[in-house]
């Protein structure tokens, strides 16, 4: 359990005191807020979601969690469960856990970090070329959750290997990932057990870092990124991600995303109209400044009236220039944005979800920060586009994209398939992996790929989207980390539906990667979103949907085949 501190418990109150005022105080707040029984009362989901009083319990400040929800948290409005508490593994067991005999097994743990809400991610190697061991039994006190061998990531660990003076090409070290409830108490040691399918168990014993959920994802993607492999480690960290470490991560990331989204802070610059033409939604992580630059670049353009700006920001520490900024921003230009702020970082697809919901249009436009208009007339364009096009061209659309030396940046998006080896069997392996390829990338002669035509996606730098349509769709999807391959999967959700995207040629810039930051975590992320595409998508793109030229029905266009 994380370290509170005793004020927080005491601030409570007394142990006696408050046990015999128990009757008295119950009968006057029944006749005020209705209260549970205690067969309808979750205990331990009332203690996830109030620490403090967890440690008031430890502490012996009450005899149980029902005691302080009838005394206090009833009457002062105690969330009954945290956000995510619906999300957890059902991987947990309560029991005191039985040491059996100790093997001659080779194996340690080199850090095991645990979240009370979270879980753990535990690193660490064994030689277990020879012996079969089924599980990793993770205990502190008599409770105890069980990792499965098999979902492990095996990694190469050279260190280990020339500590064993073994020159195999087999994968010692091992990574794990659990999202689950964990309830033992913080900085205490907990033991590892190898636990062999015969019943053996070599233990070990190590001191548990205890963080909270959102570090515990950030050092394991982290960690993920830097894993080694004897063959391509693009290719072989995506391929063990289907062990069950990438579901977990995604479990683990929702019941993150679920919390920052849960109560945003929002605040409103400029006249707001009855009715808007269009929202354009950014989606804004590390940088406050590309705020006033788009405002002013976007400030005064024909056909613009009518348009309304939402910000959500995926970085509260930068909230305060950021909110600066919108001030600045909207006394100068006057355009009416709403900025919206999360308390952390939830992705690209759950952010862009809040800020959609706070929209206040029948038409949504994702627009990434460091996307700009090269053409002054592009917001005539798009208006016109809807009112003359048939509604199948415009339900959702992307844009041509520029660099910004006049070469194309984007054009369409199309599916195709890397071929890696997978080298961990010691004979290559042929491994396909799903890519994401943009259309013309580079090309310096634009007209190609300029003309208005269906193609499998667009990027997430610009989409228009009817309104009543992405909410069918179930706009992002947000089991994504962090944010990649969520555009792709939004036009083939809909696609999926029987109408594909279509590009249409708005003329804009687009800076590709200036309008946020990346750091080591979003590596890690971006690989189990790869392996997610593909274990979503992978089947449908091989019916029709690979290559540039795809032969699927609704994009079978003569100008869908340029490549």
């Amino acid at each position: 359990m994380p370290k509170l501190k005793k004020a927080a418990a005491s601030s409570l109150a007394s142990n006696s005191r408050v046990r015999q005022s128990v009757a008295p105080s119950v009968t006057a707040l029944a006749a005020q807020v209705p209260l549970l029984a205690p067969e309808d009362f979750d205990g331990d989901a009332y203690l996830l979601a109030n620490q403090d009083v967890a440690y008031a319990l430890k502490a012996g400040d009450f005899s149980s969690a029902y005691e302080h929800y009838l005394l206090h948290g009833a009457r002062d409005g105690r969330p009954l469960r945290p956000p995510s508490y619906d999300n957890f593994s059902p991987i947990v067991y309560e029991y005191p856990s039985n040491s059996a005999t100790v093997s001659d097994l080779r194996a340690s743990v080199d850090a095991c970090v645990v979240s009370w809400l979270g879980g753990l991610f535990i690193v660490g190697w064994m030689d277990d070329s020879g012996v079969a061991v089924d599980t990793l039994r993770v205990v502190g006190g008599d409770f105890h959750v069980d990792l499965p061998a098999a979902m492990l990531v095996r990694v190469r660990r050279p260190d280990v290997e020339a500590a064993l003076g073994k020159a195999d090409r087999y994968c010692y070290g091992f990574c794990g990932l659990l999202h689950c409830v964990w309830t033992h108490p913080a900085g205490a040691r907990i033991t590892v057990e190898f636990r062999y399918s015969s019943g053996a168990v070599h233990a070990v014993e190590v001191a548990a870092h205890v963080v909270d959920k959102v570090e515990l994802r950030d050092i394991a993607m982290s960690h993920l990124a830097k894993t080694q492999f004897f063959g391509n480690p693009d290719v072989e960290r995506i391929q063990r991600l289907g062990s069950g470490f990438g579901r977990q991560a995604i479990r683990l990331n929702q019941s993150i995303t679920t919390d920052m989204v849960a109560s945003p802070y929002i605040q409103r610059f400029g006249q707001t109209a009855r009715a808007y033409k269009g929202s354009i939604v950014v989606c804004l992580y590390g940088k406050s400044e590309f705020y006033f630059l788009q405002q002013a670049l976007f400030a005064g353009l024909p056909g613009l009236d009518g348009y309304e700006f939402v910000y959500v920001s995926n970085s509260p520490e930068i909230s305060e220039a950021l909110l600066k900024e919108a001030y600045s921003a909207n006394r100068i230009y006057g355009l009416p944005s709403t900025v919206v702020i999360l308390s952390g970082n939830a992705g690209f697809g759950a952010a862009n979800n809040v800020a959609v919901r706070h929209a206040q249009s029948d038409r949504v436009l994702i627009v990434n920060p460091d996307v700009f208009p090269r053409n002054r007339t592009w917001a005539q364009q798009h208006s016109d586009l809807l009112e003359t096009l048939p509604e199948a061209q415009t339900r959702i659309f992307g844009s041509t994209l520029y660099y910004d030396d006049g070469s194309l940046m984007h054009g369409g998006m199309y599916f195709d398939q890397d071929t890696g080896l997978d080298l961990s069997s010691g004979s290559p392996k042929p491994i396909h992996l799903l890519r994401v390829e943009h259309y013309g990338k580079g090309a310096a002669n634009v007209a190609t790929y300029a003309n208005s035509r269906p193609v499998p996606a667009v990027t997430g730098a610009f989409i228009s989207i009817d309104r009543a349509w992405y909410d069918e769709l179930g706009g992002f999807t947000e089991e994504f980390i962090f944010g990649h391959y969520e555009d792709a999967d939004l036009c083939l959700k809909s696609l999926e539906r029987g109408y594909p995207a279509w590009i249409h040629d708005l003329d804009l810039w687009h800076l590709e990667g200036k309008g946020s930051t990346r750091k080591l975590p979003h590596e890690g992320g971006s690989a189990v979103n790869r392996w997610l595409f593909a274990e979503k998508w992978g089947q449908s793109v091989k019916r029709g949907l690979v290559g540039p030229a795809p032969a699927h029905p609704l994009l079978n266009s003569p100008r869908a085949s340029a490549s």
